[in-house]
Protein backbone atom coordinates (compact mmCIF):
# COMPACT_ATOMS: atom_id res chain seq x y z
CA UNK A 1 0.00 0.00 0.00
CA UNK A 2 1.22 3.77 -0.73
CA UNK A 3 2.35 5.56 2.09
CA UNK A 4 -0.59 8.43 1.94
CA UNK A 5 1.56 11.47 4.35
CA UNK A 6 4.70 11.25 1.46
CA UNK A 7 2.03 11.18 -1.46
CA UNK A 8 0.39 14.42 0.44
CA UNK A 9 3.58 16.01 0.99
CA UNK A 10 5.03 15.43 -2.52
CA UNK A 11 1.96 14.39 -5.09
CA UNK A 12 1.45 12.02 -6.89
CA UNK A 13 4.27 9.49 -8.88
CA UNK A 14 4.08 9.52 -12.34
CA UNK A 15 3.86 7.64 -14.14
CA UNK A 16 0.78 6.47 -11.62
CA UNK A 17 1.37 3.03 -10.73
CA UNK A 18 0.01 0.48 -8.61
CA UNK A 19 -2.67 1.44 -6.50
CA UNK A 20 -2.43 5.01 -6.69
CA UNK A 21 -3.09 4.36 -11.05
CA UNK A 22 -5.83 2.06 -9.60
CA UNK A 23 -6.98 4.44 -7.66
CA UNK A 24 -7.52 6.96 -10.30
CA UNK A 25 -9.14 4.38 -12.58
CA UNK A 26 -11.54 3.41 -9.56
CA UNK A 27 -12.23 6.81 -9.45
CA UNK A 28 -13.23 7.65 -12.76
CA UNK A 29 -15.42 4.57 -12.98
CA UNK A 30 -17.36 5.18 -9.40
CA UNK A 31 -18.47 8.85 -10.46
CA UNK A 32 -21.63 9.15 -11.76
CA UNK A 33 -22.56 5.72 -10.74
CA UNK A 34 -25.08 6.53 -8.10
CA UNK A 35 -27.86 8.98 -6.41
CA UNK A 36 -30.16 9.20 -9.88
CA UNK A 37 -33.38 7.07 -11.32
CA UNK A 38 -32.63 5.61 -14.65
CA UNK A 39 -32.45 8.15 -16.89
CA UNK A 40 -35.14 8.60 -20.18
CA UNK A 41 -33.31 6.31 -22.70
CA UNK A 42 -31.04 3.71 -23.19
CA UNK A 43 -30.37 3.73 -19.35
CA UNK A 44 -34.02 3.24 -18.57
CA UNK A 45 -34.21 0.66 -21.21
CA UNK A 46 -31.61 -1.44 -20.07
CA UNK A 47 -32.22 -1.28 -16.35
CA UNK A 48 -35.73 -2.24 -17.38
CA UNK A 49 -34.79 -5.32 -18.93
CA UNK A 50 -32.21 -6.40 -16.01
CA UNK A 51 -35.34 -5.45 -13.78
CA UNK A 52 -37.51 -7.85 -15.42
CA UNK A 53 -35.09 -10.45 -15.37
CA UNK A 54 -34.20 -10.46 -12.21
CA UNK A 55 -38.03 -10.42 -10.59
CA UNK A 56 -39.38 -12.92 -13.24
CA UNK A 57 -36.29 -15.59 -12.56
CA UNK A 58 -36.20 -15.95 -16.46
CA UNK A 59 -32.53 -16.03 -17.29
CA UNK A 60 -32.92 -17.40 -21.05
CA UNK A 61 -35.42 -14.64 -22.38
CA UNK A 62 -35.21 -11.50 -22.38
CA UNK A 63 -38.41 -9.21 -21.73
CA UNK A 64 -38.83 -5.26 -21.80
CA UNK A 65 -42.01 -4.06 -20.06
CA UNK A 66 -43.11 -7.57 -20.73
CA UNK A 67 -42.60 -7.96 -24.47
CA UNK A 68 -39.87 -9.72 -26.22
CA UNK A 69 -36.61 -7.75 -26.44
CA UNK A 70 -34.22 -9.28 -29.26
CA UNK A 71 -30.73 -8.19 -27.54
CA UNK A 72 -27.77 -10.42 -26.58
CA UNK A 73 -28.16 -11.32 -22.79
CA UNK A 74 -24.72 -10.48 -21.40
CA UNK A 75 -24.82 -6.74 -20.13
CA UNK A 76 -28.82 -8.42 -18.67
CA UNK A 77 -27.47 -11.04 -17.02
CA UNK A 78 -24.44 -8.96 -15.02
CA UNK A 79 -26.65 -6.05 -14.31
CA UNK A 80 -29.08 -8.66 -12.99
CA UNK A 81 -26.55 -10.24 -11.06
CA UNK A 82 -25.17 -6.88 -9.26
CA UNK A 83 -28.76 -6.57 -8.53
CA UNK A 84 -29.34 -9.52 -6.41
CA UNK A 85 -26.05 -9.19 -4.82
CA UNK A 86 -26.06 -5.59 -4.13
CA UNK A 87 -30.12 -4.92 -4.09
CA UNK A 88 -29.85 -5.37 0.28
CA UNK A 89 -27.39 -2.23 0.23
CA UNK A 90 -28.48 0.10 -3.15
CA UNK A 91 -31.56 1.01 -4.99
CA UNK A 92 -32.38 -1.59 -7.37
CA UNK A 93 -31.38 0.67 -10.43
CA UNK A 94 -28.06 1.60 -8.67
CA UNK A 95 -27.54 -1.93 -7.95
CA UNK A 96 -27.71 -3.11 -11.99
CA UNK A 97 -26.23 -0.07 -12.92
CA UNK A 98 -22.98 -1.36 -11.29
CA UNK A 99 -22.54 -3.83 -13.84
CA UNK A 100 -21.86 -1.14 -16.30
CA UNK A 101 -18.48 -0.08 -13.55
CA UNK A 102 -17.61 -3.84 -13.58
CA UNK A 103 -17.31 -3.87 -17.94
CA UNK A 104 -15.60 -0.48 -18.08
CA UNK A 105 -13.29 -1.65 -15.23
CA UNK A 106 -12.12 -4.19 -17.38
CA UNK A 107 -12.06 -2.64 -20.57
CA UNK A 108 -9.72 0.29 -18.92
CA UNK A 109 -7.41 -2.79 -17.40
CA UNK A 110 -7.33 -4.95 -21.02
CA UNK A 111 -5.74 -1.30 -22.17
CA UNK A 112 -3.38 -1.19 -19.30
CA UNK A 113 -1.90 -4.45 -20.23
CA UNK A 114 -2.17 -3.86 -24.64
CA UNK A 115 -0.39 -0.49 -23.70
CA UNK A 116 2.39 -2.79 -21.93
CA UNK A 117 3.01 -5.07 -24.47
CA UNK A 118 2.60 -2.37 -27.26
CA UNK A 119 4.87 0.05 -25.77
CA UNK A 120 6.73 -0.93 -22.78
CA UNK A 121 6.05 -0.68 -19.04
CA UNK A 122 6.77 2.84 -18.49
CA UNK A 123 3.46 4.03 -21.35
CA UNK A 124 1.15 1.32 -20.37
CA UNK A 125 -0.75 3.67 -17.91
CA UNK A 126 -0.97 6.43 -20.55
CA UNK A 127 -3.31 4.12 -22.43
CA UNK A 128 -6.12 3.67 -19.70
CA UNK A 129 -5.81 7.32 -19.10
CA UNK A 130 -6.40 8.09 -22.73
CA UNK A 131 -9.61 5.84 -23.05
CA UNK A 132 -11.12 7.45 -19.72
CA UNK A 133 -9.95 10.69 -20.75
CA UNK A 134 -12.51 11.02 -24.10
CA UNK A 135 -15.38 12.60 -23.53
CA UNK A 136 -17.64 9.78 -25.57
CA UNK A 137 -16.70 7.20 -22.90
CA UNK A 138 -17.51 9.39 -19.99
CA UNK A 139 -20.71 9.84 -21.72
CA UNK A 140 -22.25 6.82 -21.05
CA UNK A 141 -19.79 4.65 -18.79
CA UNK A 142 -21.93 5.13 -16.25
CA UNK A 143 -25.31 4.37 -17.44
CA UNK A 144 -26.86 1.10 -18.16
CA UNK A 145 -25.43 0.15 -21.55
CA UNK A 146 -24.30 -2.94 -23.11
CA UNK A 147 -22.17 -1.49 -25.63
CA UNK A 148 -19.63 -1.12 -22.76
CA UNK A 149 -19.02 -4.78 -22.84
CA UNK A 150 -17.86 -4.70 -26.49
CA UNK A 151 -15.51 -1.59 -25.33
CA UNK A 152 -14.43 -4.17 -22.70
CA UNK A 153 -14.00 -6.68 -25.36
CA UNK A 154 -11.87 -5.05 -27.77
CA UNK A 155 -9.64 -3.90 -25.38
CA UNK A 156 -9.43 -7.34 -23.80
CA UNK A 157 -8.31 -8.95 -27.47
CA UNK A 158 -5.87 -6.57 -28.60
CA UNK A 159 -4.17 -6.93 -25.25
CA UNK A 160 -4.54 -10.32 -26.25
CA UNK A 161 -3.55 -10.27 -29.54
CA UNK A 162 -0.48 -8.03 -28.86
CA UNK A 163 0.70 -10.63 -26.34
CA UNK A 164 0.57 -13.75 -28.40
CA UNK A 165 3.94 -13.71 -29.43
CA UNK A 166 5.26 -13.92 -26.22
CA UNK A 167 2.17 -16.13 -24.22
CA UNK A 168 0.91 -17.80 -27.05
CA UNK A 169 -1.83 -19.93 -24.79
CA UNK A 170 -2.13 -17.71 -22.56
CA UNK A 171 -3.39 -15.03 -25.18
CA UNK A 172 -5.65 -17.46 -27.13
CA UNK A 173 -7.37 -18.47 -24.08
CA UNK A 174 -8.36 -14.04 -23.54
CA UNK A 175 -8.92 -13.74 -27.03
CA UNK A 176 -11.66 -16.21 -26.76
CA UNK A 177 -12.92 -15.30 -24.27
CA UNK A 178 -13.06 -11.46 -25.42
CA UNK A 179 -14.67 -13.04 -28.92
CA UNK A 180 -17.41 -14.25 -26.81
CA UNK A 181 -18.10 -12.03 -24.09
CA UNK A 182 -18.43 -9.42 -26.90
CA UNK A 183 -20.75 -11.76 -29.11
CA UNK A 184 -22.80 -12.83 -26.03
CA UNK A 185 -22.96 -8.93 -24.90
CA UNK A 186 -23.40 -6.69 -28.33
CA UNK A 187 -24.11 -9.31 -31.02
CA UNK A 188 -22.75 -10.44 -34.29
CA UNK A 189 -21.95 -7.21 -36.12
CA UNK A 190 -19.72 -5.77 -33.28
CA UNK A 191 -17.80 -9.29 -33.13
CA UNK A 192 -16.76 -8.91 -36.32
CA UNK A 193 -13.70 -6.74 -36.28
CA UNK A 194 -12.57 -8.88 -33.36
CA UNK A 195 -12.59 -11.88 -36.02
CA UNK A 196 -11.44 -9.90 -38.68
CA UNK A 197 -8.14 -8.63 -36.88
CA UNK A 198 -7.21 -12.32 -36.68
CA UNK A 199 -4.98 -12.56 -39.32
CA UNK A 200 -2.86 -9.75 -38.98
CA UNK A 201 -2.29 -10.22 -35.70
CA UNK A 202 -0.80 -13.83 -37.28
CA UNK A 203 0.90 -12.03 -39.27
CA UNK A 204 2.87 -9.97 -37.05
CA UNK A 205 4.14 -12.71 -34.85
CA UNK A 206 7.35 -14.70 -35.55
CA UNK A 207 6.54 -17.92 -34.19
CA UNK A 208 3.52 -18.24 -36.14
CA UNK A 209 2.94 -22.14 -35.99
CA UNK A 210 2.90 -22.14 -32.17
CA UNK A 211 0.22 -18.69 -32.17
CA UNK A 212 -1.46 -19.77 -34.59
CA UNK A 213 -2.47 -23.42 -32.79
CA UNK A 214 -3.25 -20.90 -29.25
CA UNK A 215 -5.54 -18.62 -31.49
CA UNK A 216 -7.33 -21.61 -32.99
CA UNK A 217 -7.76 -23.47 -29.50
CA UNK A 218 -9.12 -19.35 -28.48
CA UNK A 219 -11.23 -19.63 -31.76
CA UNK A 220 -12.85 -22.88 -30.32
CA UNK A 221 -13.74 -21.16 -27.01
CA UNK A 222 -15.41 -18.91 -28.53
CA UNK A 223 -16.91 -20.77 -30.13
CA UNK A 224 -18.52 -23.04 -27.44
CA UNK A 225 -19.18 -20.20 -25.05
CA UNK A 226 -20.79 -17.95 -27.72
CA UNK A 227 -23.23 -21.02 -29.03
CA UNK A 228 -24.04 -21.90 -25.40
CA UNK A 229 -27.06 -19.28 -24.84
CA UNK A 230 -28.44 -19.15 -28.99
CA UNK A 231 -28.76 -22.89 -29.15
CA UNK A 232 -30.85 -23.26 -25.71
CA UNK A 233 -32.90 -20.56 -26.90
CA UNK A 234 -33.29 -23.09 -29.99
CA UNK A 235 -34.11 -25.83 -28.19
CA UNK A 236 -35.98 -24.15 -25.89
CA UNK A 237 -37.93 -21.07 -27.34
CA UNK A 238 -37.39 -21.04 -31.56
CA UNK A 239 -39.73 -18.43 -31.69
CA UNK A 240 -37.81 -16.34 -29.34
CA UNK A 241 -34.43 -17.52 -31.70
CA UNK A 242 -35.77 -16.84 -34.76
CA UNK A 243 -36.70 -13.40 -33.99
CA UNK A 244 -33.07 -12.84 -32.27
CA UNK A 245 -31.60 -14.48 -35.12
CA UNK A 246 -33.40 -11.96 -37.61
CA UNK A 247 -32.67 -8.76 -35.15
CA UNK A 248 -29.00 -9.53 -35.75
CA UNK A 249 -28.57 -9.89 -39.27
CA UNK A 250 -31.06 -7.31 -40.22
CA UNK A 251 -28.16 -4.46 -39.91
CA UNK A 252 -25.79 -6.62 -42.12
CA UNK A 253 -28.10 -6.84 -45.00
CA UNK A 254 -28.06 -3.18 -45.89
CA UNK A 255 -25.32 -1.89 -48.19
CA UNK A 256 -22.12 -0.73 -46.99
CA UNK A 257 -22.78 3.33 -46.63
CA UNK A 258 -19.97 5.60 -47.41
CA UNK A 259 -21.74 8.60 -45.80
CA UNK A 260 -22.25 6.24 -43.27
CA UNK A 261 -18.66 5.76 -42.72
CA UNK A 262 -18.44 9.84 -43.40
CA UNK A 263 -20.69 10.51 -40.21
CA UNK A 264 -18.60 8.39 -37.77
CA UNK A 265 -15.34 10.22 -38.72
CA UNK A 266 -16.92 13.35 -38.07
CA UNK A 267 -18.20 12.45 -34.79
CA UNK A 268 -14.56 11.65 -33.98
CA UNK A 269 -12.88 15.04 -32.93
CA UNK A 270 -15.46 15.64 -30.09
CA UNK A 271 -16.05 12.08 -29.25
CA UNK A 272 -12.74 11.14 -28.86
CA UNK A 273 -10.96 14.22 -27.73
CA UNK A 274 -8.05 14.04 -26.65
CA UNK A 275 -6.79 10.87 -28.32
CA UNK A 276 -7.71 11.34 -32.36
CA UNK A 277 -5.08 14.25 -32.32
CA UNK A 278 -2.43 12.46 -29.94
CA UNK A 279 -2.93 9.43 -32.62
CA UNK A 280 -2.98 11.75 -35.18
CA UNK A 281 0.21 13.16 -33.78
CA UNK A 282 1.81 9.09 -33.01
CA UNK A 283 1.12 8.25 -36.55
CA UNK A 284 2.97 11.34 -38.05
CA UNK A 285 5.99 11.23 -35.68
CA UNK A 286 6.38 7.57 -35.82
CA UNK A 287 5.69 7.18 -39.60
CA UNK A 288 8.69 5.40 -39.99
CA UNK A 289 7.64 2.55 -38.00
CA UNK A 290 4.45 2.15 -39.53
CA UNK A 291 4.38 -1.72 -39.86
CA UNK A 292 5.13 -1.99 -36.00
CA UNK A 293 2.86 -4.04 -34.17
CA UNK A 294 2.16 -0.81 -31.70
CA UNK A 295 0.71 0.97 -34.96
CA UNK A 296 -0.19 -1.65 -37.25
CA UNK A 297 -2.30 -3.76 -35.15
CA UNK A 298 -4.39 -0.74 -33.55
CA UNK A 299 -4.89 0.94 -36.66
CA UNK A 300 -6.02 -2.24 -38.59
CA UNK A 301 -8.52 -2.82 -35.39
CA UNK A 302 -9.71 0.73 -35.97
CA UNK A 303 -10.43 0.94 -39.52
CA UNK A 304 -11.66 -2.79 -39.65
CA UNK A 305 -14.48 -1.41 -36.78
CA UNK A 306 -14.99 1.92 -39.22
CA UNK A 307 -16.00 -0.48 -41.91
CA UNK A 308 -18.46 -2.67 -39.71
CA UNK A 309 -19.54 0.55 -38.11
CA UNK A 310 -20.64 1.92 -42.19
CA UNK A 311 -22.24 -1.24 -42.61
CA UNK A 312 -24.12 -2.30 -39.51
CA UNK A 313 -25.18 0.70 -37.22
CA UNK A 314 -26.99 4.20 -38.05
CA UNK A 315 -24.33 7.26 -37.21
CA UNK A 316 -25.09 7.16 -33.14
CA UNK A 317 -22.05 7.77 -30.95
CA UNK A 318 -22.93 4.45 -28.34
CA UNK A 319 -21.53 2.43 -31.27
CA UNK A 320 -18.70 4.89 -31.66
CA UNK A 321 -17.74 3.64 -28.65
CA UNK A 322 -16.08 0.92 -30.18
CA UNK A 323 -13.51 3.25 -31.80
CA UNK A 324 -11.96 4.48 -28.75
CA UNK A 325 -9.83 1.19 -27.87
CA UNK A 326 -7.84 1.02 -31.01
CA UNK A 327 -7.79 5.24 -30.70
CA UNK A 328 -6.34 5.93 -27.45
CA UNK A 329 -3.49 2.81 -28.19
CA UNK A 330 -2.56 4.61 -31.68
CA UNK A 331 -2.63 7.86 -29.02
CA UNK A 332 -0.31 6.51 -26.24
CA UNK A 333 3.00 7.05 -27.78
CA UNK A 334 2.01 10.39 -29.38
CA UNK A 335 0.85 11.64 -25.69
CA UNK A 336 4.34 10.54 -24.16
CA UNK A 337 6.36 12.40 -27.41
CA UNK A 338 4.53 15.62 -27.25
CA UNK A 339 7.03 18.55 -27.61
CA UNK A 340 7.33 20.83 -24.29
CA UNK A 341 5.24 23.95 -25.73
CA UNK A 342 2.57 21.91 -27.14
CA UNK A 343 2.89 19.15 -23.85
CA UNK A 344 2.41 22.44 -21.67
CA UNK A 345 0.18 24.17 -23.62
CA UNK A 346 -2.08 20.76 -23.20
CA UNK A 347 -1.30 20.69 -19.55
CA UNK A 348 -2.44 24.32 -18.98
CA UNK A 349 -5.73 24.07 -21.46
CA UNK A 350 -6.56 20.77 -18.79
CA UNK A 351 -5.99 22.79 -15.32
CA UNK A 352 -7.50 25.83 -16.69
CA UNK A 353 -10.57 24.12 -18.66
CA UNK A 354 -11.83 21.91 -15.47
CA UNK A 355 -11.03 24.65 -12.77
CA UNK A 356 -13.35 27.01 -14.26
CA UNK A 357 -15.49 24.55 -15.09
CA UNK A 358 -15.62 23.00 -11.39
CA UNK A 359 -16.16 26.74 -10.50
CA UNK A 360 -19.34 27.15 -12.75
CA UNK A 361 -20.62 24.02 -11.33
CA UNK A 362 -20.09 25.14 -7.79
CA UNK A 363 -21.69 29.14 -8.68
CA UNK A 364 -24.83 26.81 -10.06
CA UNK A 365 -24.62 24.89 -6.70
CA UNK A 366 -24.43 27.87 -5.02
CA UNK A 367 -27.67 29.11 -7.11
CA UNK A 368 -29.75 25.88 -6.59
CA UNK A 369 -29.27 25.77 -2.70
CA UNK A 370 -28.08 29.15 -1.35
CA UNK A 371 -30.60 31.37 -3.91
CA UNK A 372 -27.33 33.39 -4.74
CA UNK A 373 -26.98 34.28 -7.68
CA UNK A 374 -30.06 35.63 -7.45
CA UNK A 375 -30.37 35.58 -11.49
CA UNK A 376 -29.25 32.19 -12.11
CA UNK A 377 -31.48 30.71 -9.37
CA UNK A 378 -34.24 32.46 -11.72
CA UNK A 379 -33.10 31.07 -14.58
CA UNK A 380 -32.70 27.51 -13.45
CA UNK A 381 -35.96 27.79 -11.70
CA UNK A 382 -37.35 28.74 -15.40
CA UNK A 383 -35.47 25.65 -17.41
CA UNK A 384 -37.03 23.23 -14.35
CA UNK A 385 -39.87 24.39 -13.22
CA UNK A 386 -41.29 23.06 -9.75
CA UNK A 387 -37.88 21.92 -9.03
CA UNK A 388 -37.07 22.58 -5.23
CA UNK A 389 -33.40 22.22 -4.14
CA UNK A 390 -32.26 21.38 -0.45
CA UNK A 391 -28.89 20.91 1.06
CA UNK A 392 -27.37 17.08 0.91
CA UNK A 393 -24.58 16.96 3.56
CA UNK A 394 -22.82 13.88 2.03
CA UNK A 395 -23.62 15.26 -1.74
CA UNK A 396 -21.25 18.35 -0.59
CA UNK A 397 -18.29 16.54 1.27
CA UNK A 398 -17.76 14.64 -1.39
CA UNK A 399 -18.02 17.22 -3.78
CA UNK A 400 -15.54 19.39 -1.60
CA UNK A 401 -13.35 16.80 -1.65
CA UNK A 402 -13.13 15.95 -4.76
CA UNK A 403 -12.54 19.64 -5.46
CA UNK A 404 -9.30 19.97 -2.90
CA UNK A 405 -7.49 17.13 -4.09
CA UNK A 406 -8.36 18.80 -7.64
CA UNK A 407 -6.44 22.02 -6.53
CA UNK A 408 -3.97 19.62 -4.54
CA UNK A 409 -3.01 17.74 -7.91
CA UNK A 410 -2.35 21.30 -9.60
CA UNK A 411 0.13 21.98 -7.34
CA UNK A 412 1.81 19.22 -6.05
CA UNK A 413 1.57 17.02 -9.65
CA UNK A 414 5.81 17.06 -11.07
CA UNK A 415 7.40 17.82 -14.09
CA UNK A 416 6.75 14.13 -16.65
CA UNK A 417 5.51 13.17 -20.03
CA UNK A 418 2.35 11.97 -18.16
CA UNK A 419 1.60 15.23 -16.34
CA UNK A 420 -0.82 16.73 -19.15
CA UNK A 421 -2.43 13.75 -19.25
CA UNK A 422 -2.92 13.24 -15.91
CA UNK A 423 -4.53 16.66 -15.19
CA UNK A 424 -6.72 15.66 -18.50
CA UNK A 425 -8.26 12.89 -17.12
CA UNK A 426 -8.51 13.74 -13.24
CA UNK A 427 -9.92 16.73 -14.03
CA UNK A 428 -12.33 15.86 -16.48
CA UNK A 429 -13.57 13.12 -14.05
CA UNK A 430 -13.12 15.49 -11.07
CA UNK A 431 -16.00 17.70 -12.86
CA UNK A 432 -17.95 14.79 -13.56
CA UNK A 433 -18.08 13.74 -10.26
CA UNK A 434 -19.14 17.65 -9.26
CA UNK A 435 -22.20 17.32 -11.72
CA UNK A 436 -23.25 14.28 -10.01
CA UNK A 437 -22.88 14.88 -6.42
CA UNK A 438 -23.78 18.99 -6.88
CA UNK A 439 -26.14 19.55 -9.29
CA UNK A 440 -27.41 15.83 -9.97
CA UNK A 441 -31.10 16.71 -8.52
CA UNK A 442 -31.50 19.12 -11.31
CA UNK A 443 -30.78 17.73 -14.19
CA UNK A 444 -32.55 14.22 -12.43
CA UNK A 445 -35.86 16.15 -12.28
CA UNK A 446 -36.09 16.79 -16.05
CA UNK A 447 -34.29 12.67 -16.98
CA UNK A 448 -36.22 10.33 -15.02
CA UNK A 449 -40.19 9.39 -15.63
CA UNK A 450 -40.50 8.47 -12.04
CA UNK A 451 -43.41 11.41 -11.48
CA UNK A 452 -45.18 10.07 -14.34
CA UNK A 453 -45.36 6.98 -13.40
CA UNK A 454 -46.15 7.45 -9.99
CA UNK A 455 -48.94 9.85 -11.11
CA UNK A 456 -50.55 6.84 -13.69
CA UNK A 457 -50.44 4.51 -11.47
CA UNK A 458 -52.04 6.82 -9.05
CA UNK A 459 -54.87 7.53 -11.35
CA UNK A 460 -55.89 3.80 -11.96
CA UNK A 461 -58.03 1.95 -9.53
CA UNK A 462 -55.67 -0.76 -7.41
CA UNK A 463 -58.14 -3.79 -9.28
CA UNK A 464 -58.37 -1.90 -12.74
CA UNK A 465 -58.24 -4.24 -15.94
CA UNK A 466 -55.44 -4.17 -18.18
CA UNK A 467 -53.81 -1.26 -19.57
CA UNK A 468 -53.19 -0.21 -23.40
CA UNK A 469 -50.94 2.47 -24.81
CA UNK A 470 -50.35 3.97 -27.80
CA UNK A 471 -46.56 5.71 -29.06
CA UNK A 472 -44.85 5.48 -25.63
CA UNK A 473 -41.35 4.57 -26.30
CA UNK A 474 -39.47 1.93 -24.77
CA UNK A 475 -37.69 3.99 -21.88
CA UNK A 476 -41.67 4.92 -21.38
CA UNK A 477 -42.29 1.81 -20.96
CA UNK A 478 -39.45 0.54 -18.94
CA UNK A 479 -39.61 3.49 -16.60
CA UNK A 480 -43.64 2.81 -16.16
CA UNK A 481 -42.90 -0.57 -15.56
CA UNK A 482 -39.95 -0.48 -12.79
CA UNK A 483 -41.45 2.65 -11.18
CA UNK A 484 -45.06 1.68 -10.91
CA UNK A 485 -45.29 -2.15 -11.79
CA UNK A 486 -47.41 -1.49 -14.77
CA UNK A 487 -46.94 -2.72 -18.12
CA UNK A 488 -49.27 -2.28 -20.58
CA UNK A 489 -49.74 -3.75 -23.76
CA UNK A 490 -49.50 -2.08 -27.32
CA UNK A 491 -53.02 -0.76 -28.21
CA UNK A 492 -53.18 -2.30 -31.84
CA UNK A 493 -52.57 -5.72 -30.40
CA UNK A 494 -55.29 -8.30 -29.88
CA UNK A 495 -54.84 -7.49 -25.48
CA UNK A 496 -54.62 -3.92 -26.17
CA UNK A 497 -57.63 -3.92 -27.90
CA UNK A 498 -59.81 -5.66 -25.19
CA UNK A 499 -58.48 -3.30 -22.66
CA UNK A 500 -60.72 -0.28 -21.39
CA UNK A 501 -57.76 1.87 -19.75
CA UNK A 502 -55.59 3.96 -22.55
CA UNK A 503 -52.34 5.67 -22.09
CA UNK A 504 -51.51 8.01 -25.15
CA UNK A 505 -48.30 10.02 -25.29
CA UNK A 506 -47.64 12.82 -27.60
CA UNK A 507 -46.23 16.65 -28.06
CA UNK A 508 -49.35 17.41 -29.92
CA UNK A 509 -53.20 17.58 -29.11
CA UNK A 510 -53.75 15.48 -32.58
CA UNK A 511 -51.61 12.75 -31.31
CA UNK A 512 -53.24 12.81 -27.71
CA UNK A 513 -56.50 12.07 -29.48
CA UNK A 514 -58.44 8.70 -28.53
CA UNK A 515 -59.11 6.60 -31.02
CA UNK A 516 -63.09 5.84 -32.12
CA UNK A 517 -65.06 4.62 -29.41
CA UNK A 518 -66.28 6.12 -26.17
CA UNK A 519 -63.29 7.12 -24.07
CA UNK A 520 -63.23 9.14 -21.07
CA UNK A 521 -60.16 11.22 -19.76
CA UNK A 522 -59.22 10.47 -16.49
CA UNK A 523 -55.95 12.31 -16.19
CA UNK A 524 -52.94 14.20 -17.92
CA UNK A 525 -49.61 15.15 -16.38
CA UNK A 526 -46.00 15.20 -18.13
CA UNK A 527 -42.64 15.08 -17.40
CA UNK A 528 -40.66 17.46 -15.01
CA UNK A 529 -38.84 19.94 -17.41
CA UNK A 530 -40.85 18.98 -20.95
CA UNK A 531 -44.13 20.15 -20.72
CA UNK A 532 -44.82 19.58 -24.27
CA UNK A 533 -44.49 15.62 -24.26
CA UNK A 534 -47.75 15.40 -22.17
CA UNK A 535 -49.18 11.57 -21.09
CA UNK A 536 -53.27 11.22 -21.20
CA UNK A 537 -54.84 8.22 -19.55
CA UNK A 538 -58.12 7.78 -21.05
CA UNK A 539 -60.87 4.91 -20.18
CA UNK A 540 -63.42 3.17 -22.05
Amino acid sequence: MPDLPAILRRGLRLPPTGWVLAGILAFYVLAGLFGRDPWKGEDAIHIGVAWHMLHAGDWLTLELAGRAFYEPPLYYWSAALSGHLFGWLLPAHEAMRLASGFWVMLALVGLYYAGRELYGQDSAAASPLLLAGCLGLILHAHDAQPMLIAVAAYSGAIGALAACGRRPRLAGLFYGLAVAGCFLGTGIAATLPLLAILPFAWRLTPERRKVALALLIGLAIAALLAASWPLTLLLQQPARFHGWLAAELRPLMTPWSLPGAGHFLAMLPWFAFPALPLAVWALWSRRQQLAAPGQLLPLALLLLTLLMLALAYRPRDIPALLLLPPLALLATPGALLLRRGAANAFDWFAMMTFSLFAALVWLLWSALVLGWPERLTQRAAVLRPGFVSAFEPLAFVIALAATLCWVWLIITAPRSPYRSLTHWTLGFTTLWLLLTTLTLPWFDYDKSYRPVAIAVAAALPKNHDCLAERDLSDGQRASLAYFSGIEPSAYNSAAGQACDWLLLVGDTAAKRQPPAGNWRQVWEGFRPGNRREKFVLFRR
